[in-house]
């Protein structure tokens, strides 16, 4: 079909670049060559087995029709709870929303309250969709750059400093995709002080990382440490990551009953409910307890200790290991201006991360694709002995550079 059937808005967006590199992975692959795939964002565990169970009990007994747009009542209490229990926020039914993904939401919340002129401050390094829903949403992404010395973390002056009468929504991604990185409830209060001056501004808190942090009591969420802007924020969460779910595609948020009214009519207009089989499955995920969780943060934290120690043990690469998620973000500048075995001369971080996927069968992601050149994100959420692999080929493949 020609380019010229197709609407204006859509010379604004890129294709993913995560779906980009795991369509690289799957083709090499299906060309029979072995790579190993550490650019996808998500984890190697089984969906528990209560939780599995909870969605076949669904097909069993005929929970297999429409339901409210936005989500059971069974799973509204059950996200209410969670929210109450775990974060101590309060919400009423017609203040959450369930939806097929989180990404979903965050989508819609953007399409609902975003015009034409309108700008989303973005701190980067950020996940690799954000500038793009908002430039279908006819927003103007305003990216700040958060440094690799303040954590990778924004900081209160230099939000302050972002913020224009232009500016209707902030988005904070804790733990962030990619960094890893994790806002403690006093960096949140700071930048909570300077919000609360400026009454227009919403704030987007996309908490889909919540339970993997490897340090005890870090996390906390804006509307649990300053109230008095809950009105204005809407809470992002999930079941993908932390309960190794994300084929069940089911997402769901807390804000402002304005807010969750919009959304739901977008949804109603667009996907309707999600998976009804999906909402069982996550009750019982909400409901019944995450013990697992600490033996998956037991793995993890050996397999990132495995990663870090590969990173900082190759010339040209360098990294601090991250407190939430399971992303190692590597500066990669070191390797600008190396020459491969083939002779080609690596300019970029996407020269390199094409260099490791070509020669090493190794597929990570440029950081150039989260708004930070110069670094390299790397998935280490996969099998002990595969990442172990990964690790030696990496190695190989850096050692091969001049």
């Amino acid at each position: 079909m020609s380019a010229e059937f197709l609407a204006p808005r859509l010379r604004r967006v890129r294709p993913s670049p995560t779906a980009v590199i795991s369509d690289q992975v799957r083709a090499l692959s299906a060309a029979g060559t072995d790579v190993i795939n550490l650019g996808e964002g998500e984890l190697d565990f089984d969906t528990p087995a209560h939780i599995k169970q909870a969605g076949i009990d669904a097909i069993v007994q005929g929970d297999t029709k429409y339901t409210a747009v936005a989500g059971t009542a069974a799973l509204k209490q059950a996200i209410m709870a969670k929210f109450k229990r775990e974060n101590r926020i309060s919400y009423r039914p017609d203040e959450v929303i369930a939806g097929s993904g989180a990404k979903q939401l965050i989508f819609n919340a953007l399409l609902a309250t975003v015009s034409s002129g309108d700008q989303v401050i973005i701190p980067a390094p950020y996940w690799v969709s954000y500038p793009d829903m908002v430039a279908l949403s006819e927003g103007e992404p305003r990216i700040v750059h958060c440094l690799e010395s303040d954590g990778w973390k924004l900081q209160p002056e230099v939000l302050a400093a972002a913020i224009t009468p232009k500016t209707r929504w902030v988005i904070l991604n804790s733990p962030n995709n990619p960094t890893g990185a994790v806002y403690s409830a006093a960096e949140l209060h700071a930048l909570a002080a300077v919000l609360l001056e400026h009454p227009q501004v919403l704030v987007m808190a996309d908490d889909i990382y919540e339970q993997i942090c490897f340090v005890p009591g870090i996390f906390a969420t804006l509307a649990e440490v300053e109230p008095r802007l809950k009105e204005r924020i809407l809470t992002v969460n999930g079941v993908s990551k932390g309960y190794s779910m994300t084929g069940w595609r089911l997402g769901y948020a807390g804000g402002p009953a304005w807010l969750i009214s919009a959304m739901q009519i977008l949804q109603s207009q667009s996907t309707s409910n999600p998976s009804s089989i999906s909402q069982a499955a996550t009750v019982a995920a909400l409901e019944q307890g995450n013990e697992f969780i600490a033996e998956w943060i037991d793995i993890l934290t050996h397999r990132r200790a495995l990663i870090m120690n590969c990173v900082n043990a190759i010339d040209g690469l360098s990294a601090e290991a991250p407190p939430g998620a399971f992303y190692v973000f590597a500066n990669c500048q070191g390797m600008s201006g190396k020459t491969t075995p083939s002779g080609d001369i690596l300019k970029t971080d996407e020269d390199f991360a094409a260099y490791l996927l070509q020669s090493g069968h190794v597929a990570t992601l440029q950081g150039s694709a989260f708004g930070a050149p110069g670094y390299l994100r790397i998935a280490y959420a996969i099998d002990d002995n595969r990442l172990q692999e990964a690790c030696e080929r990496l190695t190989r493949a850096c050692r091969a550079l001049r």
